[in-house]
């Protein structure tokens, strides 16, 4: 099961809120996000493993379907698969549904699906209902013609439209530049789990505990001068 990541998880970016108010860096990890799906989902929907994609928000899962046998021109055999993905996504919904609700139990994420059947023309991919997240910035006015004549060109209908085209665009042509990214995180959280794990109370009480006479002074009374103190 390929899973690919926004950060195993746990976002960078401290003090930033989640969906529903939690903090980003108290998102739950999925790092067991595999091998859980691995034992929930039903047996006989997917040939393979599905590819699964995760960010702060959203667990998208898309899984590879067995193409129907029909004969026919490029054109026969895409309406077939498209129809084939039409009926999983009708017959599994309810199971899917439930997964799903466990899955943002667990992970703390909304989750979303999509089906695909490849063939020797390219095949056919379609997601299912996913989520559409509000990314708040600011642009300077030179960013802003940007988009603006995106708009103007007829390229997009508003600006956060014309912003997504171009997300899209550099995500299109930087692809194996951001798989490198993704993978160098990867490797930064594998490493990260590996290293020492030292409760800060627990150290703090060992390292008291182990303290010599010398290190801890005795406390004594403070000399005191005149009355109650010594007489000359």
């Amino acid at each position: 099961m390929m899973v690919g990541r926004g950060h195993r998880g746990r976002p960078s970016g401290g003090g930033r809120v989640g969906r529903g108010g939690r903090p980003a860096n108290d998102l739950p990890a999925v790092d067991d996000l595999e091998a859980w799906l691995a034992g929930r989902l039903p047996d006989g929907w997917f040939v393979g493993t599905p590819e699964v994609t995760v960010d702060r928000e959203e667990i998208l899962i898309v899984g590879q379907l067995a193409a129907p046998e029909v004969e026919g021109d490029a054109a026969a055999r895409a309406a077939s698969a498209v129809g084939r993905i039409s009926r999983f996504r009708e017959e599994s919904r309810e199971d899917r549904m439930e997964i799903a609700r466990q899955a943002e139990h667990r992970y703390g994420r909304k989750v979303a699906w999509g089906a695909r059947i490849a063939d020797g023309d390219g095949g056919v991919e379609e997601l299912f209902t996913t989520l559409s997240v509000p990314v708040m910035t600011r642009l300077r006015q030179p960013e802003r013609r940007v988009l603006d004549t995106l708009v103007d060109a007829g390229v997009a209908r508003s600006r956060s439209e014309a912003l997504a085209w171009a997300v899209a665009l550099v995500g299109e042509h930087t692809e194996p530049w951001l798989a490198e990214l993704r993978e160098a995180m990867s490797t930064v959280d594998e490493l990260r789990t590996r290293g020492p794990r030292l409760d800060p109370l627990s150290a703090s009480s060992d390292a008291l505990s182990g303290a010599t006479a010398e290190e801890i002074p005795e406390e004594t009374p403070e000399e005191q001068d005149g009355p109650g103190g010594d007489q000359a």
